[in-house]
This record gives structure tokens, sequence and C-alpha cells, in this order.
């Protein structure tokens, strides 16, 4: 990738490029779906020094050519703009491939299977970290079962000279062995107050399951990274990026050490995507660094973006933290919890107004989202003058049909994520049961009609960065087995124009960035996705075989599929 511009630089390069007709690459002989309202399908484009200098028909753009320009045949091949990946964590992704996956183990004994294996493979003593398990994806669970979650029995057996802590699909849960536990100290004596449990036996006895914030003490550790295991992490996240097409990748939660080190790998000439970087709302020294300077924009020609505040205001569904109105079908006793004081959550919000950031609030249950919404819209009342906050409510998974509305006359973008409803909704009703689940779950056609914006992301590594996975979830509310036949509550399927939309112009949206990203238009970045297929025609079951030919970042081919 070439050396980033000054900024300085940027508004004359914008003006220079849009005038001096010669390009550096010209892709010819497209299916382009430009997301651009003025011109919706064209079949060529013309790049210069990272920017889309022109878009239109092949013989127009040709004029663009020098002898220096090199040409791209695509053969009718589909071209969408870059990808941008609405909610994730970046980090998280690259160490989760050095770790054990265990997203597709469907049996709790396929997890003892790996764990086997792994601690056969460890020296002695070191941890061994893995994330993905789900116990509702398992049939049954040998052994004893607590709350539905397993003990940490088996676990131990096959791991008992290395420390392991397994973290739930979801993030919001782990799976401590016994040696874990005793490194941390954990026993039938230890006290937990803070948001969360652990769960025990009926002897008061740890099962080795930790929800919520109880998993830092398990957490708490496990040694840090190395700088190179940083560095190997970034590479691993960024490739998977850039096989998926994904050019933009909003960070969910960040704090001073990992921004310091985006900074420096920038600096150093390292890629990655557009990074749009939420600080994490829950460690003091990142907040009080920033909120003091103010947001920091355009680093490395807009590749590096901080100026959103991450926090949360519950758990997840599957681990019931999720905090409801009514209680749980499953579980009738239990109605989740919040994840922080609402005091808290508005005092940041405040102090994000003042300051001129974002906030972006994880709330999954219908209870969150009602208080989130309730102290937006207190917050924004203190800032009448300040008419474009964009705020953000994470997830937005599970709605009162009384709140959907406010979301688009509050101006709330609804920050989901497609193929959470592909994976959770099969055993979602059983948490809520069916007439929550109509009324609002994954509603996307309701918020969409409210006015609502809707920024589409898979919250890798909870999820793969499956571009078409999300995409297929999306128009057909389908498993991604097929099932069930018409899709779960299929009048709230996106449209595919809507489901582009989410993934592109309305995720730059998400991050202030509309006008310099999310369509294929002349001033905009040169951020493009070539695709195998026709994602926009094709029937419903091809779009996961889908893949991506050649990713375009900065207006350089940064992979091609061999």
């Amino acid at each position: 990738m070439k050396p980033h511009i000054s900024l300085l630089a940027f508004a004359f390069l914008t003006v220079s490029c849009l005038t001096d007709p010669a390009a550096d690459l010209i892709l010819i002989n497209g299916n382009i779906y430009t997301v651009s309202e003025s011109s919706p399908k064209l079949e060529a484009v013309a790049i210069r020094d990272g920017m889309i200098v022109e878009v239109g028909a092949n013989e127009e753009i040709l004029k663009t050519k020098s002898s220096l320009s090199k040409v791209i045949d695509l053969e009718g091949k589909t071209v969408i703009p870059g990808i941008i990946e609405g909610h994730g964590h970046f980090m998280s992704m690259g160490y989760n491939k050095m770790q054990v996956d265990l997203h597709d183990a469907g049996s709790f004994e396929e997890l003892i299977h790996r764990l086997r294996e792994k601690a056969g493979m460890t020296p002695r003593g070191e941890w061994i970290i893995g994330r993905g398990w789900h116990q509702d994806k398992w049939k049954h669970i040998p052994g004893k079962v607590v709350d539905v979650y397993p003990t940490h029995t088996l676990l131990s057996a096959v791991t008992p000279e290395n420390p392991v802590l397994l973290y739930h699909a979801s993030g919001h849960a782990s799976f401590a062995n016994a040696r874990a536990m005793e490194i941390a100290g954990i026993n039938k004596e230890t006290k937990f107050d803070g948001e969360g449990e652990i769960i025990r036996d009926g002897q008061h006895d740890p099962t080795g399951i930790f929800i919520e914030s109880a998993t830092g003490l398990i957490a708490r550790h496990v040694p840090g990274h190395s700088r190179d295991e940083m560095k190997k992490a970034l590479a691993l996240a960024t490739e998977e990026c850039l096989k998926y097409g994904i050019t933009g990748f909003h960070d969910a939660g960040a704090g001073l050490e990992t921004i310091g080190f985006y900074r420096a790998m920038l600096d150093s000439g390292h890629h990655m995507p557009r990074l749009y970087v939420m600080i994490s709302g829950s460690d003091p020294e990142v907040m009080d660094y920033y909120l003091a300077r103010g947001p920091e924009t355009g680093y490395h020609d807009d590749f590096l973006n901080i100026r959103s505040i991450k926090l949360f205001a519950d758990g997840a569904l599957g681990s019931r933290g999720a905090w409801l109105l009514e209680p749980y079908a499953d579980f009738p006793a239990h109605s989740g919890e919040p994840a922080l004081d609402s005091a808290f959550i508005y005092e940041t919000c405040i102090a994000a107004l003042r300051s001129g950031f974002q906030v972006c609030t994880h709330a999954i249950g219908d209870r969150a989202n009602r208080e989130v919404l309730n102290i937006y819209e207190k917050s924004f009342a203190e800032f009448p003058d300040i008419s474009d906050t964009r705020f953000r409510i994470e997830h937005a998974q599970h709605l009162s049909g009384t709140d959907i509305s406010r979301f688009g006359s509050l101006g709330v973008i609804a920050s989901m994520q497609a193929i959470h409803m592909s994976s959770d909704r099969p055993w979602a009703i059983d948490r809520l049961g069916e007439a929550r689940i109509k009324e609002g779950a994954y509603v996307w056609q309701k918020l969409l009609l409210s006015g609502a914006r809707i920024v589409n992301g898979t919250d890798v590594p909870v999820e793969p960065a499956n571009t078409f996975a999300n995409f297929y979830a999306a128009v057909t509310r389908k498993a991604l087995n097929g099932s069930p036949a018409g899709g779960y509550e299929p009048d709230q399927k996106m449209t595919r124009e809507q489901a582009l939309r989410s993934c592109t112009i309305d995720a730059a949206f998400g991050e202030f960035a509309e006008n310099k990203k999310g369509s294929i238009e002349p001033g905009k970045y040169a951020d493009l996705t070539v695709l195998s297929k026709d994602i926009m025609s094709i029937p419903e079951e091809e779009i996961l075989s889908t893949e991506v030919v050649m990713t375009i970042l900065d207006g350089e081919i940064v992979f091609e599929k061999q």
C-alpha cells in the first residue's frame, strides 16, 4: 500500500484528481452497483491516487487512460462499494485466529475433544484460551448441568496441567477449568458483588461458568499479549477482512494501548481496513484522555478515526444477561439486569455531547433499549443546538413495540447484526416466547419504516466476518442451513438494496463518513469489492457460495482470489 498523503494535501488532492483526466487504475466491463441514487448502476470506474475520479460507461472512462494506467477487464463481474463492518472487534478477530475456535463445535463432546488435543500440544502451565461455545447449539450435555450450563469436571479432566478460559460465543460468559480457578483463588467462599454471577452447584462450589463481568475474576490472571502477538493478530484480522471485501471496520471498544498500537502500525506502513474506533466507556484512562482532547479524526487519510464511545446497558440473550421488561419465558424468575448504572450512561452522554463524541450503547433486551432511548432523549434535550448527534444503539436486538418508532423520531441509529438473527432465532424464541419475538425481535422493516438507519455488521468474532452469510441472513431471515422455508418473520426481511446500503453507505453514515466512502462516486475513496456473483439478482441459495474476487482499498488491489 502506498504511503498515505498528509491531511493538508487532502483538499488539493480531491480537486486535482477530479480535474486531471489521467487515471492509474481503470475497471471496465463491470456490473457496478454504485449505491448512488443518481447513477445506481454503471460499467466502469477510474481511480487516481486512491480516489475515484470518474464513473460511467466504458468509452467515457477509457478516456482517462494514459500510458501508465492499469486497465482491468472485469468481464461482467459485480462490483460494490467496499464493505464496512458496522460492529466488530478488530484485534479480537485476530486473537481468535490464534486461539481455540469453538464456533462450530456442535456438541459438548466436540468441545472436550478439541481441548484435549490443544492440551496435548501446549506446554505445561501455559494458558489455553478459546472462544465460540454456545450451550444452545448442543443437543445434550453429559454429566451435571447447572442452570443450563455444563460443569468443569470433564474439561478439567482433559486439561489438568493447563489453566483454561473459554469465552462464550456472545462474549458475555466464560467457562474455566479447575486449574484456572485455582490460580484465580476461586472457591466456594469467593464472593462477587459485581454485574454478573459465578454459577454454583448445590454444594455452592463454582461450576466453572462465569457470567458477564465475573469473567474478570479469571481473565485478570491471563498474561497480556506481547507486541509480536499483537502484530500477528492485526495481520490475521486484516487478512480476514480483505478476504471478505471489508475495507472499513467499526471497532467496538478499545483502550489507549490498542489505539496507540494502531497509530504505530500505520506510521510504520502496515495496512489495515479504515478503522472507526469506539473508545471503551468502561476504561477511565481512555475516557479521561479523549474527553479532555476531543475526537481524533483523519489520521493517515481516514485509516484511523476516533470520535465515539462504547457503553453497555445490558448483557446477552444467550446468557440471560439481556435486560427485559418481563421475565424470560424459559426462566420466569429472571428478567436480566443492567450492566451500567443509568446515571453513568446519562453523564457520559452529556460529556460526549459537550466534547463532540458520538455514543454507541450496547442494548439487547427491550428494557435496556427503552432505558437507553430515554437517556438519549433526555441528553438531546440538554443540547437543542446539536441536531446531528448520530447516537447509536448497538444490537437493538429485542424492542418493545412502543419504542420502535423512537429510533426514527430521535435520529438514533440501529446498529444491528443480521447474522445474529440467523444464529440466535432458533433458540431465542425459548427465551422470549412467540409474542415478543414477533413484536420486536430483529425488526428491520419496522425500524426502517420509522425512518431509522440500520448499520449492519457481524460482531466478529462473536460471528464470523462473512459478508455473504450476513447478507443472506438479512434478505432471507433464514438460518444458514436454509431453514425455515420462507424465513423467520418474513415480513421483516430487508430488500437486497436495503441490505447493501446497511453495510456500505448507511454504515458510512454511522461514522459521519458518507461523503467520503460507502458509495462508488467521484471524490470518494477508491474502496471497492469485486464479487464472483451478482448478489443483487442471483437466487438466494447462491448468495452463500459467493466469493470476493478482488478487494481494492485506497485505490490498490490488496486481495485477489487465487
